[in-house]
This record gives C-alpha cells, structure tokens and sequence, in this order.
C-alpha cells in the first residue's frame, strides 16, 4: 500500500475514523465501543515525561501542558504517552493516570478533542496488563499499545504470545495495538507471521508500532483495505516504514522538531520522496524551547560537552523546524 493511497476509514464507534485506509471497516461489534477519537496517517509523538526539580522530580503538569500544545500546533497525528520515551519504568500508576488525564484535557481544552491518545499498558501477567487498559480508558486514552511478556522469557514463545494478545484484546475496553521492540524485551520479539495472525484474527487488535523487529515486513501486509494500521517506531525509520507500507511513525524526535516530523510525512504522502529523504537528518529541550528539564534518576546527567555536541548537531535541524 503507498502511503498515497492512505485515507481514513471509521473508527469501532460513533462513526469516527480509525486507521488508514479507504476502505470502510466495522469495528462497532468488538470492544472498543467507546472510543470517541480517530488514528489517521502520520507522524505520532511519544511525549516525554516532565519532572520538577532533581529533589522532588514529581511529574510536572504545568510543562506537560505546554508540551502538548506545542506537538499539536505542530500538526501531529496523535500522541503515544508512557511509552519508552516516556519514562514509563519510572512512573507510578497514579502518576501514569495524572498525566494521561492532563495530555487528554489540554488537547480537549486547545481545540484539538480529535487527536487520538495511545497508551502503554505494559505488565508482565494478562491479568494486570488488563488492569492497566481499564484504568487508561477512565483516564481518557483511546487506543492501548502493549508490549509482549518477556520476564519468562522461555516460556513466552509464539503460542503463548498468540494467547496473550487475544486475551487482552478480548478483555480491553479499548482497541490495541501490539509493540514489538526486542530492545526492551530482550530475547522476545513479535514476528511478522505472528502478527498476521493477530491482525486478522481479532478485530479489536487493529495496529501495531514496529522498531528494530522481524516483524518490519508485516508492514507489506498492510494493505489497501485491511484497516490495521503499521507504524515505525523512530524517526531514523520513517522513509523506511512508508516505502514499506507503513502508515506513518512514532517519532522521538519530533519531541524537538515535531514540523520537521510532520513536513516529512507529507512530502512522502505528496510524492516528493527525494525532498522527503533529504529533511531526514539525523534535555535539548531547554536549551532550544525554553522547557524540558531532564530525565528521572538513575538516568544519568549529560556532561556540558555532551550537551554542546548534541546541540550542535542538531542545529540544523532546529533551524529547518523554525522555517516551517
């Protein structure tokens, strides 16, 4: 499917629009019954968590809104919260909850009540990863996106993968997406034939996010019509996730640069790949928007030369991001 071809399609209720494609899908009868907000082609930001200062790091509400606003200024597609990028290994349930109700409000509140919220629901037993989509829809998420068991690893082979995402999906209250990311959950990875499997095999499994996985060609199967929605999982993945069929990508970067992000997708959906593989460049934050702070300890401090280093290489892009 070229991501020329992309449209949207309804959600599972109330006549929204869901994925990306043309074709009309219903979902009306899975349980995704109260989903109010729509996924549509293109670059999805998985915002990061904002902390007070280094004593207390409690979540900062007050940047958190700032944030927000500003990635949907930008033109995003969505927002992918308490996801890797996110800190969600340092976040409690509770401060998961306050800041998925803050992210739901400001967009509600900004005008932007149709951008969709994917979050991470992440648990090692069915029961609790159950749990967590429950708690996430009170809070005002849309979508689920659920990483793969991996503690017992030996144990968690493809059948017990399969049970897995059918017994979540049969039990969320919210759509799902599958996260495969063997980075985080080492030696457990979502394979392309998997996927296939979980993609038509339960109407309320209806994307997934991809990064450094095999199941990247999965995303040849994302055709025209199928109303699964493939996205890439970082912004030195976008040309790459598109060319294969992709609908768009979860981008890190577009945390700094979210119009840079955006103006990518579209030259690729506009047809002008050769300008589109040109913008691909490869707490900056503060620096640069006047916001940020830094991550949660024990994650370690960057040096004043690691700051500058970065900073210079990523001037460029900053400079490409003020021109849009």
């Amino acid at each position: 499917m070229a991501c020329s071809d992309v449209t949207d399609i309804p959600s599972p209720s109330r006549n929204h629009e869901l994925h990306e494609t043309p074709s009309i899908i219903d979902h009306s009868s899975s349980a995704s019954s109260t989903i109010n907000h729509s996924l549509r082609p293109g670059i999805y930001v998985p915002t990061l968590s904002f902390f007070t200062t280094e004593k207390d790091e409690d979540p900062d509400l007050e940047t958190t809104t700032k944030h927000v606003k500003r990635m949907a200024d930008a033109g995003v597609a969505g927002f992918v919260i308490h996801g890797t990028t996110g800190e969600i290994a340092h976040l409690s349930r509770s401060e998961r909850k306050v800041i998925t109700k803050t992210t739901r409000n400001t967009l509600d509140a900004e005008g932007y009540n149709n951008l969709p919220i994917i979050v991470g629901c992440n648990a090692q037993s069915t029961h609790e990863t159950v749990e967590l989509c429950i708690e996430t829809q009170a809070n005002g998420a849309d979508y689920v996106l659920v990483l793969p068991p991996f503690y017992y690893k030996e144990q968690c082979k493809k059948g017990c993968l399969k049970d897995f995402y059918t017994d979540i999906a049969d039990a969320s209250p919210l759509p799902v997406l599958v996260y495969s990311f063997p980075g985080v959950t080492p030696g457990v990875d979502v394979d392309s034939d998997l996927l296939a499997e979980l993609a038509q095999g339960h109407p309320n499994i209806v994307g997934c996010k991809l990064i450094a996985t095999k199941a990247v060609s999965a995303m040849d199967s994302n055709k025209k019509g199928s109303g699964f929605m493939c996205l890439g999982g970082s912004a030195d993945f976008v040309i790459q996730a598109l060319a294969g069929g992709g609908s768009g990508a979860v981008c890190g970067l577009a945390n700094i640069t979210p119009k840079a992000c955006v103006k990518l997708f579209d030259l690729w959906k506009d047809g002008e790949y050769q300008d589109a593989s040109s913008l691909q460049a490869a707490s900056l934050l503060e620096y640069f928007f006047g916001y940020g702070g830094r991550a949660r300890k024990p994650l370690p401090r960057l040096s004043k030369q690691e700051e500058t280093i970065l900073r210079d290489k990523f001037q460029e892009l900053i400079n490409i991001e003020s021109r849009l």
